[in-house]
């Protein structure tokens, strides 16, 4: 029953996360399934791969209530989504491939570091309003998309962490870029869940209850949760000033991503 619990709690909170700032909340889902399969006694071998492709699974459901609640407050620019969504479905396939050939450790502690550097530029630098300017072409468009899923299936994340600097770039407001964000998780997440599924089909040491690198009671329980938190971040996202709570998430992921880090590393 505690396991239920640790899925709905970690759920409940990557949902604000993603309604608040445009992430799919992977960064939290992520280390918190790493400690929990861990202290479940899975595999070593599949924990650090289990944990990213369910986080995956799980933002397809995040990334949807966010985006739906954010497009009502005109949030989402689908001209600028169009334009990546295809980059980020390839990136995506690829990443969910390159983490498969990376042993569990090393993977582990690659996503420490990515952690790390995503709370540096959360606790130091803030994305401020860019002017108006010329969108960029679609080529650096759909370049971008590929590359930010190509990151984010590595990291079982939802790419808002790289997608909202890029946009506030091209010149969308902040509220647009969020917005867009958690739409563009949606591709990232669903080509990532199908990359991760299809690459862990023949792992063994897998325990039950799961499709190749996705563990299904994880994947329903952290969405349950996410779907309703992820309206109120994003109601937030619209109506207070984030500054504070950007900065508690920063810490919290300088914490989450060191420990990924140093346990990564202290068994290599």
């Amino acid at each position: 029953m505690m396991l239920y619990v640790w899925f709905v709690i970690a759920g409940a909170f990557a949902g604000v996360c993603a309604g608040l700032f445009g992430v799919g909340g992977g960064m939290i889902i992520v280390p918190v399934l790493v400690w929990i399969f861990t202290a479940y006694h899975f595999s070593p071998e599949v924990v650090t791969h289990l944990a990213i492709g369910t986080s995956l699974a799980t933002i397809i459901v995040t990334s949807i209530s966010s985006l739906t609640a954010h497009n009502k407050r005109g949030g989402v620019r689908w001209d600028i989504w169009r334009n990546m969504a295809l980059g980020l479905v390839i990136g995506s396939l690829i990443g969910a491939g390159v983490a498969d050939a990376i042993d569990g450790d090393v993977l582990q502690a690659i996503i420490g570091v990515g952690a790390l550097l995503i709370s540096f530029r959360m606790l130091f630098f803030s994305n401020k309003e860019q002017p108006s300017k010329p969108l960029p072409p679609i080529g650096i468009q759909f370049g971008a998309g590929a590359s930010i899923g190509l990151a984010s299936s590595i990291f079982g994340i939802g790419g808002g962490s790289l997608t909202v600097p890029f946009l506030n770039w091209v010149g969308l407001s902040m509220k647009q870029s969020i917005g867009t964000a958690a739409a563009c998780g949606l591709p990232i997440a669903l080509a990532g869940a199908v990359g991760f599924a299809w690459f862990g089909k023949d792992m063994m040491n897998l325990p039950d209850g799961t499709i190749g690198f996705v563990h299904i009671t994880g994947f329903l329980f952290i969405s349950a949760a996410s779907f309703i938190t992820a309206k109120v971040g994003a109601k937030l996202a619209h109506q207070l000033p984030a500054l504070m709570l950007k900065r508690a998430f920063g810490i919290l992921l300088l914490f989450a991503g060191g420990q990924l880090l140093l346990s990564g590393v202290g068994v290599l």
